[in-house]
């Protein structure tokens, strides 16, 4: 396989030797020829480095060595704690703490780089890899800002790479056969849309530790803090509970929209909201004293956003995103002891003719009544992914073998950065809630709450709330850029 060619020459040593080769008249078999039939040989191989290759990054790095088509060449992460079990896995992959050395030292030996980091490191750290030319896999949501996601999605038509996010549900058949059923018109028009999750299942809404905590050996604290601005170390933060946190993560809605609001977008072809209001839960410290905690996403939020015509509506769409376990009242036609969604999470569409229902990667998709389900047969318009989410891994694998623009995935970032600047723009609410300015008689007004924000799309803002625009794109910490 042809690697893409980093943005600067190659080595004229490698250049001069290739010649020599070529003028001695000397024929190479391929490895694969040699190695008989079924043999993959390593230069047939995609060789991937993964940043992050802890937690979700280590099955994301093991997923893409199943299928047997990718080489997990180089390993990268600031805390040797949380990377030792990829290191003993794939022994032979080079080691790395800071992602910005490896890229520079081993550009012209790598073809694809997976992130598997905190949000606030996305961006940044995928940037940099698509701007060598290389393919890129980045977890779920695909960056902490709104402005990120754009500069992605146009970053990855700019370089020409293959680009998936890990929201591996949109491998997944359920959300192709929703699409199906509502393409057939079993449910009639759309004009209401539920999705809910019962995260956060880490602490939020509590105020930032008042005491500083010891770095670990094992851990490169000012790499981990990436772009985010300058705090001391404080114990519970790594390796999970910053997304509770807005400097690092991007609450419920990140770590689950992109895997439930995938769903509707999908089916109704949804672009961009053109409104979004929220309310947030409420956590008291004393009697009638509510808490004021900016720095730590809400324990729950009810997120109302207004989705204009699509070619598959015939009008706006009213979207409601429910997180902290707020669900929507269950439907009429849903017995009174069957599940709704898969209990925690779920997704339900309202039609005019009938409902469907599905759980979270658009698992178990269910007309409703769910006896419906098995009686109806509609033609397979959309093609299915092999292996479904677990297929999601080998389909990008596959996809980068085969080179830009020669093969299908399910989440590019052409699909991936709108849906992720949604969910973004829904964050933008839950923030602005927060946003207070003091008064002369020392109490606080907070003019970002009970209202309706209008968002403007094309140019990337809130037209009728200024303050809100602030956390469309951060400033990074210095030293740090995109």
């Amino acid at each position: 396989m042809k690697r893409n060619t980093p943005l600067h020459s190659a080595p004229r040593r490698d250049f001069i030797k290739k010649a020599s080769i070529a003028s001695l008249g000397i024929s190479i078999v391929p490895r694969h020829v040699l190695g008989g039939v079924g043999f993959t040989a390593p230069s047939d191989k995609l060789m991937v480095a993964g940043i992050g290759v802890g937690g979700k990054g280590e099955s994301d790095i093991q997923s893409f060595a199943d299928s047997g088509l990718a080489e997990i060449a180089f390993l990268c992460d600031v805390d040797d704690r949380r990377a030792a079990t990829s290191r003993a896995r794939f022994p032979k992959a080079k080691y790395y703490k800071d992602y910005r050395e490896m890229l520079e030292k081993e550009a012209d030996k790598i073809d694809a780089v997976s992130v598997s980091t905190p949000d606030h490191g996305h961006a940044v750290q995928a940037m940099a890899a698509m701007q060598l030319g290389k393919h890129v896999y980045v977890q779920k949501p695909l960056t902490h800002d709104i402005y990120e996601a754009r500069a992605l999605t146009e970053a990855a038509e700019r370089y020409k790479v293959v680009t998936q996010m890990g929201n591996q549900g949109a491998s997944n058949d359920g959300t192709r056969l929703m699409s199906e059923w509502f393409d057939a018109g079993l449910i009639g028009d759309v004009t209401e849309v539920y999705c809910w999750t019962d995260r956060p299942v880490w602490p939020q809404g509590i105020p930032w530790p008042q005491t500083s905590g010891t770095i670990p050996a094992e851990l490169d604290w000012d790499l981990w803090l990436n772009t985010a601005p300058y705090k001391e170390y404080v114990d519970g933060l790594v390796p999970f509970n910053w997304r509770g946190w807005w400097d690092y993560g991007t609450g419920a809605l990140g770590d689950m929209g992109c895997h439930l609001v995938e769903v509707p977008v999908r089916v109704l072809n949804l672009k961009y909201p053109k409104n979004v209001q929220c309310s947030v839960g409420s956590v008291y410290v004393d009697e009638f004293k509510r808490g004021y905690f900016p720095d730590s996403c809400p324990p729950s939020s009810h997120v109302t956003m207004t989705f204009p015509k699509t070619d598959k509506t015939t009008g706006d769409i009213k979207l409601h995103w429910m997180d902290g376990g707020i669900q929507p009242t269950r439907p009429e036609e849903l017995g009174p002891n069957e599940v709704f969604g898969d209990g925690g999470n779920g997704v339900l569409i309202i039609g005019t003719k009938g409902k469907m229902m599905c759980g979270t990667y658009g698992r178990n998709a269910q007309l409703l009544p769910t006896s419906k389900t098995a009686e109806t047969q509609v033609a397979e318009k959309y093609e299915r992914v092999p292996g479904g989410a677990e297929g999601h891994y080998r389909q990008w694998v596959e996809a980068a073998l085969a080179g830009y623009g020669k093969k299908e995935v399910s989440s590019p970032f052409s699909v991936a950065g709108p849906l992720t600047e949604t969910l973004l723009i829904a964050n933008l609410a839950i923030r602005g809630f927060d946003i207070r300015k003091e008064r002369e008689d020392g109490r606080y007004d907070y003019p970002g709450r009970y209202i309706e924000m209008l968002w403007d799309a094309d140019n990337m803002r809130v037209t009728n709330f200024e303050e809100a625009n602030q956390f469309v794109r951060r400033n990074y910490r210095e030293g740090w850029k995109l």
